[in-house]
C-alpha cells in the first residue's frame, strides 16, 4: 500500500499481505506495496481524497458493473494461489444475492440461469460455455445485479456499492480467509494508510466538549503550528466540532498537501480559546517507537508501512546517541504486529542479519517464486538482538522473527506467532475499489512454510515457564532453548492435527506479558545467558564477557 511500484521480482514491490497491482491482461505483474495493520484514527489524509470521492457513481450502471466483475474474475483466475473456475465464482456471487431476499431464487438449467422472482416472471440468462470466460460471466453477474436492483423487494434501490459488496461476499467465500474486497471508500482509506496522507498529524477521539487531541506527531504540521496533546478542538474552519462524528472530523482535517485548515482550540491552562492555522503535509503513520531500558534499546514495531525500515534506523541511531558505547543490544518487540509490506519486512530483517536468506515466496503464478537475501553493512548486525513475538504477531513480523532465528542472529522470545504465512496482492478495480487476493506462501530461511504453524520461539514463555527464574533455570539446565530441529520442522498447513500438535509445544497467546520483556532484558544484560539461548556474539560483547 504505497506509491512504490516495480515488478514482483523486485524487493520494493512485494508485500506480506498485499502487493498492489497484479497481472492484468497478460502484462508483467506490477503492483504497489500495501499494508495490513489498521491504525487508530491518525488524521492524515490522501491528498486527492475529495476529488476521488467525487468521481464515484451513485446510480447503478450495468456497464460499470460489467467492467468491475470482468476485471475481478480475470484477476482471480490469473493470480489466486489455487486455480478456481470463473463460473464457480459468478454463480456464488449470484446465489449470495438471492440469499439476501427470500423472494428471489436461482437455478441452473440446460446452459441457462433461471432467476425466479416472487409475483413476477422468471428471467432467463444464457450462461457462457467457457468456465474461464471472464467478460461473459461478468455480463451475467451484472445483468442479475441490475434485475435485483430493479425488482428485488430487499435489494431494490440499493446503492451500487451495496450490491457489489454482496456479490463479492459470495465470490470471496469461494477463496480463503485473507482474500477480501474493499469498497471505493474503504480502498481510499487503505491506500492512505499505506501510502501516507496529506493531513495535520494528530490522533484524536470524540468527547463531549469537542474533539480531543490524543497525541501530536513529532515534527508534523500540528506540532509546528503549536497544537498539543490534550487540546480540545471546538471548531474546524469555523464550523462547531462539538457534535461531529469521528469520520466527519477526519474528512475535514484531511485535504490537499500544502492547504491549510483553521482550528479553534481550548486548552486547560489558556483563559481564551486559541486559534491555529495548520498547513497540511504528507505524513506516513509512525510504526516504530523507541525507549531506553537501562542500557538496552527497546524498539516496538507496530506494523510495516513504507517508512518502517527508515524509522527503525532512526530509532537505532537515537538509541546509540542516548546510550553510546554502553549499548547492550536491542529488544525488537513484534508482539501484536499484524504485518504489512514485504519489502519492509525484508529491509528490517536485513538491518540485523548480515548474510543469508531472509524469506522466499511460492505460489501458482510464475512470478510468485521469489527469494530475498540479506546484504552486509547495517549497524544492527553488530549488536545482540532479542525479538518478542506472540499469537498476534503475523505476516511481515513473522518474516523478521524467522529470519533472525534461522540465521542464528538473535533470540526469539514469547509464544508461537499467528501463522499468517501467505502473501496477498491488491488489484485496483474499475470502481476504485480493491480486490485483495492470496497469491503465494512464504517460507522461512530454513525452508518451512509459515502458514498455520507460525514461528516457534527459542524461549517459550507461554508453556511450562511462568516467571523469569524458571526461564533462566531452564537455560542453565539445558532444557531451553527449544530444540533447533523442532523449530525448523516443516508442517503441512492442511494437516490440522499436525499443526495443532506442533503449536502445542508453545501455545500462541494474544495477550502481552511482562515476562517476555523481563527475559529479553536479562539476556542482553548477561552475555552467557544470551549465548546459551542461541544468540550470536558481537565483537564488543565478546571483549567484555567474563
Amino acid at each position: 500500500m504505497t506509491t512504490l511500484s516495480s515488478t514482483l521480482k523486485g524487493v520494493a514491490s512485494t508485500l506480506t499481505r498485499l502487493p498492489q497491482q497484479a497481472p492484468r491482461r497478460g502484462k508483467t505483474i506490477r503492483h504497489r506495496a500495501a499494508r495490513v495493520a489498521a491504525l487508530s484514527f491518525l488524521v492524515l489524509a490522501v491528498a486527492c481524497a475529495g476529488k476521488e470521492r467525487d468521481t464515484l457513481q451513485d446510480e447503478f450502471s450495468t456497464q460499470q458493473a460489467n467492467r468491475l466483475f470482468s476485471a475481478g474474475y480475470h484477476d482471480i483466475s490469473e493470480v489466486y494461489i489455487e486455480e478456481v473456475g470463473i463460473d464457480q465464482l459468478a454463480l456464488a456471487a449470484i446465489r449470495t444475492l438471492a440469499e439476501k431476499d427470500p423472494a428471489v431464487s436461482v437455478e441452473e438449467r440446460q446452459g441457462h440461469l433461471l432467476v425466479h422472482l416472487e409475483n413476477d416472471r422468471t428471467r432467463y440468462f444464457a450462461l457462457p460455455r467457457d468456465r474461464k470466460d471472464a467478460p461473459g460471466w461478468a455480463q451475467v453477474t451484472a445483468s442479475v445485479l441490475e434485475l435485483a436492483q430493479d425488482r428485488s423487494p430487499e435489494l431494490q434501490g440499493r446503492a451500487p456499492e451495496d450490491l457489489y459488496s454482496i456479490a463479492f461476499e459470495g465470490i470471496l467465500g469461494e477463496l480463503d480467509y485473507f482474500s477480501r474486497y474493499a469498497s471505493a471508500a474503504r480502498a481510499q482509506d487503505n491506500r492512505a494508510s499505506r501510502d501516507g496522507f496529506g493531513g495535520i498529524g494528530v490522533r484524536i477521539q470524540v468527547v463531549d466538549e469537542g474533539i480531543e487531541v490524543l497525541s501530536v506527531m513529532e515534527d508534523g504540521p500540528a506540532e509546528a503550528a503549536g497544537v498539543q496533546g490534550g487540546d480540545i478542538i471546538v471548531a474546524i474552519d469555523g464550523d462547531s466540532a462539538r457534535k461531529m462524528a469521528q469520520r466527519e472530523v477526519v474528512r475535514l482535517l484531511r485535504g490537499m498537501i500544502d492547504s491549510s485548515v483553521d482550528l479553534m482550540i481550548t486548552r486547560a491552562d489558556a483563559a481564551q480559546p486559541l486559534r491555529f492555522a495548520v498547513k497540511r503535509a504528507h505524513i506516513v503513520p509512525s510504526t516504530v517507537n523507541y525507549s531506553r531500558e537501562g542500557d538496552a534499546a527497546y524498539i516496538r514495531v507496530s506494523g510495516f508501512n513504507q517508512d518502517t525500515a527508515k524509522s527503525l534506523r532512526s530509532a537505532m541511531e537515537k538509541a546509540q546517541d542516548d546510550i553510546g558505547g554502553n549499548l547492550l543490544g536491542y529488544v525488537l518487540d513484534l508482539r501484536g504486529n499484524p504485518g504489512g509490506l514485504l519489502d519492509q519486512a525484508v529491509a528490517v530483517a536485513d538491518i540485523f542479519v548480515e548474510r543469508g536468506r531472509i524469506v522466499s515466496t511460492h505460489g501458482r503464478h510464475p512470478d510468485s517464486h521469489q527469494y530475498f537475501s540479506a546484504r552486509e553493512g547495517d549497524a544492527g548486525e553488530e549488536q545482540p538482538v532479542v525479538a518478542l513475538i506472540n499469537g498476534s504477531s503475523a505476516s511481515a513480523s513473522e518474516i523478521v522473527a524467522a529470519a533472525i532465528q534461522d540465521n542464528g542472529r538473535g533470540v526469539v522470545v514469547g509464544s508461537s506467532s499467528y501463522g499468517k504465512g501467505t502473501v496477498q496482492t491488491v488489484m485496483r478495480l474499475p470502481n476504485r475499489g480493491e480486490l485483495t487476493l492470496t497469491w503465494a506462501r512464504f517460507h522461512a530461511p530454513s525452508g518451512y512454510a509459515l502458514s498455520k504453524r507460525g514461528v516457534l520461539p527459542d524461549l517459550c514463555t507461554s508453556a511450562h515457564y511462568d516467571d523469569l527464574g524458571a526461564v533462566i533455570t531452564g537455560l542453565r539446565r539445558g532444557t531451553l532453548p527449544t530444540n533447533r530441529d523442532l523449530r525448523g520442522v516443516d508442517v503441512d498447513p492442511l494437516n490440522v492435527s499436525a499443526i495443532n500438535s506442533f503449536r502445542a509445544h508453545c501455545p500462541g497467546k494474544r495477550e502481552e506479558t511482562a515476562l517476555d520483556l523481563e527475559v529479553a532484558l536479562e539476556l542482553l544484560n548477561n552475555h552467557d545467558l544470551y549465548r546459551l539461548a542461541g544468540g550470536t556474539t558481537s565483537p564488543k560483547i565478546a571483549e567484555i564477557a567474563p
